[in-house]
């Protein structure tokens, strides 16, 4: 399979810029069709001459898209100036000296246009949500379970799950903006740990930032949801999650196993 790559340094954390990996406006210039506005782990991307891409990994190590004739990856690499973007595009040509002239006047180059648009766009998405005010979310785990709640509103969402938080208010650490949306909305105390997967976009200018969290005192009670409940690493990809929870069913699953 011929494979072409492209490298390039962004000043950005790799929490950042595996977030911005997520947003689908990134594709969808390119006449990608996508199922929602974040890339999750199963989704299938439509494109031009019905080609059929499955994502099979979309975490802080980076995206996987792969099909029958074309593979999209991108590995993420930490350095001590910001995160290496390795990008790799993969196709299968066809044989004989047409499919090779194809691969090198044509595939080759279109893949190289692709990939340096597409580098740009990230490098601008990340600069984007480094000034994006964020949302935090606690993912608490008891028991090799993690706790979920259950929203009663707004009605598009009611029924639907997600992690405990809310907005870190002015002046406020993310940290601690934890902590009081833990009491506010479950009635418990929790010690707050390390960032837990990608930020992930919400909008232009808001992005999700999960971490780990254990409860210190207290029993979880659902004082502004519908309900709560303990879900083990198997059940997480079958809960009918928000959209911005689901992106992170990865990196949850991880931390539980």
């Amino acid at each position: 399979m011929p494979e072409l790559r492209a490298s390039a340094l962004v000043d950005a954390p790799v929490a950042a810029v595996a977030g911005a990996l997520l947003d689908t406006a990134l594709i969808s210039g390119f006449g990608v069709r996508v199922p929602g506005p974040l890339l999750c782990l199963g989704d299938v991307l439509t494109g031009p001459f019905g080609v059929r891409l499955t994502v099979t990994r979309a975490d802080l190590s980076g995206v996987s898209a792969e099909g029958d004739f074309l593979e999209l990856h991108t590995d993420l690499v930490v350095t001590g100036a910001g995160t290496m973007v390795v990008d790799r595009v993969g196709w299968k040509s066809v044989r004989g000296v047409l499919g090779r002239f194809a691969d090198v006047t044509v595939a080759r180059g279109i893949a190289l246009r692709v990939l340096q648009k597409r580098s740009a766009l990230l490098a601008a998405r990340c600069r984007e949500l480094a000034r994006a005010r964020v949302v935090v979310g606690a993912a608490v785990v008891r028991d090799g379970r993690l706790l979920a709640q259950q929203r009663s509103y707004p009605e598009s969402h009611a029924g639907q799950w997600e992690l405990p938080g809310g907005r870190v208010e002015s002046g406020e650490k993310p940290e601690d903006a934890l902590v009081r949306e833990c009491v506010e909305e479950l009635g418990v105390t929790v010690a707050v740990g390390a960032q837990v997967g990608p930020d992930v976009p919400l909008r232009r200018d808001l992005v999700l930032r999960i971490f780990a969290a254990e409860l210190v005192d207290g029993e979880p009670e659902a004082l502004e949801h519908n309900a709560v409940r303990w879900c083990t690493a198997d059940e997480l990809p079958g809960v009918d999650w928000l959209p911005a929870d689901r992106a992170l069913v990865p990196a949850l699953q991880a931390l539980l196993n």
